[in-house]
């Protein structure tokens, strides 16, 4: 055989491995292309979703500076951790004036950061707006009652509360032997979270058994929506956002143009604005003379959902209305928290607040809360004494 014919032969097996490798990649879904082009999730995210602006208070309400600002010196131990785990803003509020602050990598007060699963805590603060307007009738109505798919066999059974408390008995689970086709990625990185979630299906007793499921957000997210007629961006715009004071526009991911906000993540803003939801947890669901949500809601999302089991048939201690809580030093303490270390810590006995933002946690934990937040929280309460 010739070698131009063996070159020939070779260029056509080679044209046709690159023509299947193209059409492939074509008819491949949307959440396998873009895991594979971007393979990790960062808290730049925010520019390669499509996404809504909330936009910002037409009163902004600065964070005045304390009278010590920036002269507090951190422990070696916190700068150790906030170096370690790359951090790029650290925050320090209390009696509503900004203690501390300090910025890494070009970071600032401006900056956008993707707020992965804090965006949870503020669905479910959207959850209890909607109960006092009158347009949700309590957190013990069952689901199918605003998302008529869910009204068949056992998800008959679910209740909005089972979704605030991550107890929803469903399919979503982390299967990491799925990693691109599993929930987690077609969520993350797909275009149609409706139809994502019209695949859960309810295969446990709900209210039972704690477990972390980024679908039960979700589906809180759509129950917003439908029952304000609102989508997520424009509810808390009004609800939340314009009210707090936010000073910038923030940015929360979509599925695709003018889709659906992805509810369990991926409100995008920087530290001060993100210590607004601290601050309203602080005082108790009230702004100035205007209640934002209601008292009883806050009191009952920041406290643990004691009934429930954790996964080893403890009572749980650690989590209530999507919001995590420390317990430390006979003190009980709502936060806030992201997948790569974004906190919003709430420190009630101070009237402090402790936000931190970054490109990494730790990957150890104290129960069920990393190491690095429990640093943040210790250290900070050091610094704040």
């Amino acid at each position: 055989m010739s070698k131009n014919r063996i070159r020939n032969i070779i260029l056509k097996v080679v044209s046709v491995f690159v023509l299947i490798i193209f059409i492939t990649w074509l008819i491949l879904p949307a959440y396998i292309k873009n895991a594979l082009i971007y393979k990790y999730p960062g808290i730049e995210d925010w520019e390669i979703f499509d996404y809504r602006v909330v936009k910002a208070s037409p009163a902004p309400a600065p964070w005045p500076e304390a009278k010590d600002y920036n002269k507090i010196k951190l422990t070696q131990t916190l700068s150790d951790t906030l170096e370690r785990y790359k951090s790029v803003a650290f925050v320090i509020i209390q009696n509503d004036s900004l203690l501390f602050e300090k910025y890494w990598e070009g970071y600032g007060r401006d900056s956008y950061s993707s707020s992965f699963s804090m965006a949870k805590s503020i669905v479910s603060l959207l959850i209890g707006a909607a109960i006092d307007e009158g347009k949700i009738g309590s957190i013990d109505d069952p689901v199918y009652k605003y998302l008529p798919f869910f009204n068949e066999g056992k998800n008959r059974e679910l209740k909005i509360r089972d979704l605030l408390t991550m107890s929803s008995g469903s399919n979503w689970k982390k299967d990491y032997n799925k990693k691109l086709t599993g929930f987690p990625n077609r969520s993350y990185y797909g275009d149609d979270l409706p139809g994502l979630a019209r695949e859960l299906k309810i295969i446990n007793d709900p209210g039972k058994k704690f477990v972390y499921r980024s679908g039960d957000t979700e589906l809180l997210g759509l129950i917003v929506s439908n029952a304000t007629g609102k989508n997520l961006s424009e509810y808390a715009e009004e609800k939340l956002w314009q009210p707090l004071g936010a000073e910038h526009d923030a940015l929360w991911s979509l599925d695709r143009k003018n889709g659906t906000e992805k509810a369990f993540c991926c409100f995008n803003s920087n530290a001060l604005d993100f210590a607004r939801f601290g601050k309203l947890i602080l005082n108790k669901g009230k702004i100035g003379d205007r209640q934002l949500v209601s008292e009883d809601y806050i009191t009952a999302a920041t406290k643990p959902a004691s009934y429930l089991l954790d996964r080893n048939n403890n009572p749980v201690d650690f989590y209530g209305y999507q919001f995590w809580i420390m317990n430390y030093n006979g003190h009980s303490y709502p936060y806030m928290r992201g997948f790569l270390g974004q906190y919003v810590i709430v420190v009630p006995e101070k009237n402090a607040l402790i936000v931190r933002l970054g490109h990494e946690r730790s990957q150890s934990f104290s129960g069920y809360h990393p190491w690095d937040a429990v640093t943040y929280l210790q250290e900070g309460l050091k610094v704040l004494e």
